[in-house]
């Protein structure tokens, strides 16, 4: 007799709610190294605390990517393979973002980053 697996809808759910806890986390972190590292500027913003829960929106981004794709394709292995480098991209993209937005906040304050100017 031939098995057809379900898909994963469980892990989809799993993925957002991962991403999601571990987003609020992040922007706790964030805000409370910045008000930290404003006061004191020798301070460091590349610690465990704040790049764990950055690690748990990637896995929870690619666990959910790569439930998506495996309910529309049907092969784990392929999905996974597609949603881990696509979820490696965007997070050292995203991350060097952020290097580079807290690196203008350092160098100019709170106007060195404001959009409105033009």
């Amino acid at each position: 007799m031939y098995y057809l697996p379900e898909p994963p809808y469980f892990l989809v759910f799993v993925g957002l709610f991962m991403g999601i806890s571990c987003g609020l986390a992040f922007e706790a972190t964030l805000k409370q190294k910045v008000k930290t590292w404003l006061n004191t500027p020798d301070s460091s913003l590349r610690d465990l605390d704040l790049q764990l829960p950055f690690f748990g929106i990637c896995v929870g981004v690619c666990v959910f990517l790569a439930s998506g794709v495996e309910i529309f394709l049907g092969n784990p292995w392929f999905s996974y393979g597609l949603s881990l480098p696509i979820t490696f991209f965007i997070a050292a993209l995203v991350w060097r973002q952020l290097d580079s937005l807290l690196g203008q906040l350092k160098a100019g304050g709170s106007k060195a980053i404001d959009l409105d100017v033009f």
